[in-house]
């Protein structure tokens, strides 16, 4: 077996199979490892984000608005809607001279089953703030208010906000603009389409950025993953883990995104059934495979306990005992 998988396991059977499509590029673009189809083009969904907060820097808003390193990492976050990640979104809000209602993301369930369950029993109304995106729609806003452009419709196709994303998306990625796929995504928004190894590209050339914007992002993302993901989430606890080393962000339908910032590489990925349990195994799977082949080292013991927790997850019934496991199967293949 070549491609990479992920399996569903229950007692000594494989009840199902989760197949991925990944890539890994140099800042070159020269292909390192992959599996299945390195160039299935498909959504970026949320792990498009990095980039889409290059552009807060490189224009002077953060500057303007004095945004902070929690701030800027919440911009490119899918978060947990945690009192941490509420509390800086609204102090996001404050300092761009927005409000709430304002955010073209929709309230929805919080991602964290803690969070979820105490919203459940307070009975508290999901407002927009509560979205996992509503930092990513901050940073838009802050984009549109400090080049005087309208904030009402900041978050559809042909506003300058989203014309601005194009171009960086374009830029870091080498996708010929007119080939980049508009989808409409999840949070009200406007999501890219695009060869897998061009978004690994666009992670590889992050890690390796010099440039002081998206040093920053990745800084912020870095130094800050509790506000990128949240309590055990992934790329929480990846980002922690590494120490500085990897930049993760997974993103909707079974996709990541990921840098390894002294290998100078990128990952992208995609569980081709959309699965989201799959997709962190996935990735600490392709992980592990540049570790063996000596193209990044694991910082210790931190990131065995994280690994520990995410690249394999038990899975259990209704009385909390164990019946299976997700588990990563097959492998990457390596160019000679």
């Amino acid at each position: 077996m070549t491609q990479l998988q992920v399996e569903t396991v229950r007692g000594p059977l494989v009840e199902s199979i989760h197949r991925v499509s990944a890539v890994v590029v140099d800042a070159n673009g020269s292909r390192v490892a992959w599996s299945g189809d390195p160039d299935l083009v498909t959504f970026w969904r949320s792990a498009a984000k990095p980039f889409q907060a290059i552009p807060i820097l490189e224009d002077g808003a953060a500057d303007a608005f004095g945004l902070l390193d929690d701030e800027l990492a919440l911009a490119c976050a899918s978060h947990s809607s945690e009192p941490v990640h509420l509390a800086t979104v609204d102090r996001f809000l404050e300092k761009i001279g927005c409000q709430e209602r304002q955010l073209g993301c929709g309230g929805h369930t919080p991602l964290s089953e803690a969070v979820a369950a105490d919203v459940a029993a307070t009975g508290q109304t999901l407002t927009p703030r509560w979205s996992n995106c509503s930092g990513n729609h901050a940073g838009m806003l802050a984009l549109a208010r400090h080049h005087g452009w309208p904030t009402e419709g900041y978050y559809r196709q042909g506003h300058p906000v989203q014309e601005r994303h194009l171009d960086v998306i374009g830029q870091w990625t080498n996708a010929p603009r007119e080939e980049i796929v508009l989808g409409l995504d999840g949070c009200n928004t406007v999501c890219f389409g695009m060869p897998l190894s061009a978004m690994a590209l666009g992670y590889a050339r992050l890690g390796a950025a010099s440039a002081p914007a998206p040093q920053r992002v990745v800084g912020c993302m870095t130094g800050h993953p509790r506000l990128v993901g949240g309590e055990l989430r992934p790329c929480t606890d990846i980002m922690a883990a590494a120490g500085g080393d990897i930049v993760a962000k997974i993103g909707a339908e079974g996709v990541y995104g990921a840098s390894v910032v002294t290998g100078g590489l990128g990952i992208a990925l995609k569980v081709e059934d959309g699965g989201m349990r799959s997709a962190p195994i996935a990735l600490i799977a392709i992980l592990d495979a540049l570790a063996e082949r000596g193209l990044w080292s694991p910082p210790g013991d931190d990131w065995g306990v994280a690994m520990a927790r995410h690249g394999a997850v038990g899975i259990t019934n209704t009385r909390g005992e164990v019946t299976g496991a997700l588990r990563a199967a097959g492998a990457v293949r390596f160019s000679a």
